[in-house]
């Protein structure tokens, strides 16, 4: 299953949000370049967000945005049905009337698709990896990343020490 750009644009901006200790309003401009992201695509995106009621807005000089919500009340399921519309495993599985409901539309030789209950584990078992998984659970692997990253620049930057 691959997601596409925005689910993982949105979720990486979604942890530049959570990453704010004071939970002032972040300027979309602002995360784009920390995160290398181009702009008007995060405008799109945030747009998701905000009609999912993840994100919040604030209007002028001091404006931008910030989360809705606290990191440990936002799962990863919502963000991503936000985000794409719908998790399915096989494009045959998207029902456009009903994004929760799995359709099959493929028929062998007159009967049920066979391969349907592989997919229908494949798709329970995303969802719910999707569901167990908080933002402040990404929020925090993101500060330990950022650890051990600086450690290992600093380790490197260290000179040798000799026991002799």
């Amino acid at each position: 299953m691959i997601f596409t750009t925005k689910a993982e644009y949105g979720v990486r901006l979604l942890v530049e949000l959570g990453r704010q200790a004071n939970d002032a309003p972040v300027a979309l401009k602002t995360i784009a370049e920390n995160e290398g992201l181009p702009l008007a695509y995060l405008e799109r995106i945030v747009a998701l967000l905000k009609r999912a009621d993840l994100v919040e807005s604030t209007r002028g000089a001091h404006g931008g945005y910030r989360l809705a919500r606290e990191p440990e009340k936002v799962t990863m399921d919502e963000v991503v049905l936000a985000l794409e519309g719908s998790v399915a495993p096989m494009s045959c599985f998207v029902d456009e009337s009903d994004d929760t409901r799995v359709l099959c539309s493929h028929v062998d030789d007159g009967e049920a698709c066979a391969t349907k209950l592989l997919w229908l584990r494949v798709q329970g078992g995303v969802i719910e990896a999707l569901r167990r998984t908080t933002l402040a659970e990404l929020v925090a692997f993101s500060a330990k990343q950022d650890v051990a990253q600086s450690d290992q620049t600093l380790g490197s930057a260290l000179p040798l020490q000799s026991t002799a």
